[in-house]
């Protein structure tokens, strides 16, 4: 179904098509996006890795539910192993010191990820040039089905860990013993914040929902309403507020969980996101905390930081790097929600006397954003498949 925009003037129509945008796209972005996690280590006696692949992505590709009942039984990912090892190797490329290597994928197991159950392929390289110092890889999993997938490269060479992200867009990565670029290294990081961000639906509805009623000011009894704000510098300053308060709150925790000084386990994380951003929007429709927004920015940003540390996990850490890696990733999120105000709050301060603001927007939109994000909530913390992936 197409979405259709509201005919209103200019700005009213932009913001509400980037509203309908966000929220028709919400069941697939609500989910973590598709990423496989790919290891190699190189060394005198030759180059040996495992490929971490999820069952749902390669049931897109391949189908691999033969009886067509929403699950893949062991029994019908064994008999098609062979398609799959055929499928993975064809999409990765490996030259040492600049000659070909042959990939062949040993038997599969099982493991559980995250978001889901993934199929581990053990990979052993048989290269023209064994030992070779330099490593050339093009990665091309998922390319023609899945624009947004990620492979997260981890490679052992000389004794040092590199890492990188590869998607269609990036595909192709070289890597040379004993050369290291730290500034490569916080710009990868600082891109994969950025990138984080933009497509982390939950962490942008939240944000979106305590700065909808920045350009407002709530007036108590006898009215009880959200009137307009006079003056931009007012809204300027609120929004300041809430930014620095989620940033400095989820820094903190992100800085936690990646030196593994506290760490939580990912589902109550992701739930407890899902549920900050339902009484983030409630909080539009029936005002509790019309005046410490930044308070519960601050609150929820410490769990929001668990979450972040998650998805930087996931990149696999450079250890020689960690500093880098940390400052990169968490300048890449303050970049990303950084866009967003830019854009929103000017439309925001231009619409805020409108009807259309005040009950389309903020009202409207935070119900939807609400039951959204409600969702959301069951299937995390019971583990539903409520929406579409």
């Amino acid at each position: 179904m197409k979405a259709r925009c509201v005919k209103a003037p200019f700005f009213a129509s932009l913001v509400s098509c980037l509203l309908v945008l966000l929220l028709t796209a919400g069941p697939a972005a609500a989910h973590k996006a598709s990423d496989a996690y790919l290891s190699l280590s190189a060394d005198a006696q030759g180059l040996t890795g495992r490929w971490d692949i999820a069952l749902r992505d390669l049931d897109f590709a391949l189908g691999l539910d033969a009886d067509g009942n929403a699950e893949i039984t062991w029994g019908e990912l064994r008999a098609r192993h062979a398609a799959i090892a055929a499928y993975a190797a064809a999409r990765l490329a490996v030259r040492g010191d600049g000659a070909p290597c042959r990939v062949d994928v040993g038997p599969q197991q099982v493991v559980g990820h995250g978001d889901g159950a993934y199929t581990v392929l053990p990979l052993a390289f048989a290269c023209e040039r064994p030992g070779a110092r330099a490593l050339d890889i093009e990665y091309r999993l998922f390319a023609d089905t899945d624009p947004l997938h990620r492979g997260l490269l981890k490679l052992t060479l000389d004794g040092q860990t590199r890492t990188a992200v590869l998607d269609p867009q990036a595909a192709a990565v070289s890597f040379a013993a004993g050369q290291r670029s730290a500034w490569s290294e916080f710009t990868s990081y600082l891109g994969q914040g950025v990138w984080h961000i933009w497509i982390g639906l939950d962490h942008i509805l939240f944000l979106l929902s305590l700065l909808l009623p920045a350009v407002l000011a709530w007036q108590g009894a006898p009215v009880h309403r959200w009137a307009p704000v006079a003056r931009f510098g007012a809204a300027f300053w609120d929004v300041l507020r809430i930014v620095t308060a989620f940033t400095v709150a989820h820094s903190i925790t992100l800085t936690l969980a990646t030196l593994g000084w506290l760490t939580l386990p990912s589902r109550p994380v992701e739930a407890t996101i899902a549920a900050s951003v339902v009484l983030a929007a409630l909080n539009n429709v029936w005002p509790v905390l019309h005046e410490r927004r930044w308070a519960v920015a601050f609150v929820f940003g410490l769990i929001h930081g668990f979450g972040f540390a998650g998805a930087l996990a996931d990149l696999g850490l450079p250890q020689g790097a960690l500093a880098l890696a940390l400052v990169g990733f968490n300048l890449g999120v303050e970049a990303g929600q950084l866009a967003i105000v830019m854009v929103f709050l000017p439309l925001a301060f231009a619409l805020r006397r409108g009807w259309f603001y005040r009950r389309a927007l903020l009202v409207g939109g935070s119900l939807v954003i609400a039951l959204l994000a409600g969702l959301w909530f069951v299937e995390r913390a019971f583990d539903l498949a409520l929406l579409p992936s």
